[in-house]
């Protein structure tokens, strides 16, 4: 990946304002440049296979072709031969609600946000999955998590599982589809989204530094890299490094598998 180039975005809504909104934001910034708009799926498909730009910011609800199948079709492109890297998408939508945040996972997106969301949030959201992690709306992670949680994704003990069909880097903040059953929860307890608190924690936990720990907590509140180090007052590159360590002690493929480690180690 060459970061000394512009990240190219395509813009996909059907609205018109939307998008020239969107267009005004990210035209401010050096490192970025928009290099196509869709007023629907299909057409932002097209363009995908043609441009090949670095993200594609995606509404769900557009005429014909809605934004998941089209995410779907074109996270499923390959790499280009001229060494570029496959497109990556990020669900921009006015409606926060599960299903959406599931489809948009499943179909390989790379992040999730409201399209309330500050102009400065998005701006990062698209370097962070330019970078080749993701994002999802801090508003939809706990939700998503105990979803998870509920349907099996997690597994006491054990982050193993099958592999996901979303396309998620192994050390990004998406999530990965793994299968399992649900751990043993204790009855006394809840957490702040009022599901039991788990009576078993996995021995991993007892690897982890408490900085890393502390880590750990903002990745599972959905912070970025970048969020996480001006919260603690360090740096990206340890940041970085402290992640790295985490998905290793614990034995997690990815971000997710360590949010979801700290979900049902009590930690969130």
């Amino acid at each position: 990946m060459n970061e000394s180039r512009s990240i190219r975005v395509i813009i996909a809504d059907d609205q018109e304002l939307v998008r020239a909104g969107f267009a005004m934001v990210i035209g401010s910034q050096q490192d970025m440049e928009v290099v196509a708009q869709a007023s629907d799926g299909a057409e932002a498909v097209t363009m995908a296979e043609t441009l090949r730009p670095d993200v594609v910011l995606m509404d769900v609800r557009m005429p014909g072709m809605d934004g998941i199948e089209a995410t779907r079709r074109i996270t499923s492109l390959t790499a280009g031969t001229d060494g570029t890297q496959p497109t990556r998408v990020i669900i921009l939508t006015t409606f926060d609600l599960d299903e959406y945040v599931m489809a948009a996972i499943n179909a390989g997106a790379s992040g999730f946000l409201l399209k309330d969301t500050e102009p400065e949030t998005l701006l990062n959201s698209i370097r962070t999955v330019f970078q080749g992690n993701a994002i999802i709306a801090p508003s939809a992670t706990k939700r998503l998590i105990e979803k998870m949680m509920q349907d099996g994704y997690a597994q006491h003990g054990s982050l193993s599982g099958g592999v996901s069909n979303a396309s998620f880097n192994g050390n990004a903040g998406g999530v990965a589809d793994t299968t399992g059953t649900v751990g043993a929860m204790g009855a006394d307890s809840t957490n702040g989204i009022g599901t039991a608190r788990p009576t078993y924690t996995d021995p991993e936990l007892e690897l982890l530094t408490n900085r890393e720990r502390e880590v750990l907590v903002e990745i599972a509140h959905g912070l970025s890299n970048q969020e996480i180090a001006d919260k603690l007052f360090i740096s990206l590159p340890t940041v970085k490094t402290h992640v790295a360590h985490i998905l290793a002690k614990i034995n997690a493929r990815d971000r997710v598998q360590a949010v979801v480690f700290a979900y049902d180690n009590g930690l969130v």
